[in-house]
């Protein structure tokens, strides 16, 4: 799979098919992913409350953290409020030990987080033992790309260290390997349950197949989560993990 450019990412670009498709791919994972039975999950993506509302409509108590720096203005309402509470705040303290029974950081929350090693630890501390997290961050494949488009050809060959890579509109998100990924949430005290690419089939494809038929979407979703490319960190723009609190 050839990496996206970086205009596309914000999904406004020309990949409207495969966006929808991978919007559609990261619903079923967790559908599949949340707890059976009702739980509490703690909610760190950055999805303006749309991971929040999916736990919340499969029956499940959610606390969504708003970090404090940023507004809510021009979010949507709540729905299922009886069910979600945002909390503004900028780490978990506010979460005693052991007080969540899964957490959610979707969406590249921990490519965004520089110091995702303490990040990881705070979420370890908050998980239940036997909770789970689910872990989306940016892959080396994407890192290596964003770089290259910007001519900063040096910073490709220093894969095996931490990469932190400079985005055109000013910000840094820090990228990894599925081998970092399995480290960082080893190094947390969690055990490894999968790590694979959030998808494998190619913009190409996508668009192809639903050019052809708009009613193929649903059969690409279950294709592409029927794959088991685990730790295979060569293609795909984003790299997602399962870990378990023993």
């Amino acid at each position: 799979m050839l990496p996206i450019p970086a205009e596309e990412l914000n999904g406004s670009g020309t990949l409207g098919p495969y966006w929808t498709f991978y919007r559609a791919v990261a619903s079923e994972q967790l559908s599949r992913w949340l707890p059976q039975s009702p739980s509490t999950i703690l909610d760190l993506s950055r999805g303006q409350g749309r991971w929040s509302a999916q736990a919340a409509r499969a029956g499940h108590r959610v606390v969504e953290m708003i970090d404090f720096r940023k507004a809510l203005d021009g979010q949507s309402p709540l729905r299922d409020a009886d069910r979600i509470r945002r909390v503004r705040a900028d780490d978990l303290r506010f979460l005693p030990d052991c007080s969540v029974d899964a957490v959610l950081a979707e969406d590249r929350a921990m490519s965004l987080e520089l110091m995702a090693e303490s990040v990881m630890s705070d979420i370890a501390r908050v998980l239940r033992p036997g909770g789970r997290a689910l872990v989306c961050v940016d892959s080396l494949v994407l890192g290596m790309a964003i770089l290259a488009e910007q001519n900063f050809w040096a910073h490709l060959r220093q894969t095996g260290e931490v990469m932190l890579v400079p985005w055109p509109d000013g910000s840094i998100t820090r990228c990894f390997s599925s081998a970092q990924l399995r480290d960082l949430l080893a190094e947390a005290g969690l055990k490894v349950e999968w790590v694979r690419p959030r998808t494998v089939l190619s913009p190409s494809t996508v668009d192809h197949v639903l050019a052809s038929d708009s009613r193929a979407l649903n059969w690409l979703v279950r294709t592409e989560l029927e794959a088991h490319p685990d730790d295979d960190d060569t293609v795909g723009i984003h790299l997602v993990a399962s870990a378990i609190k023993a």
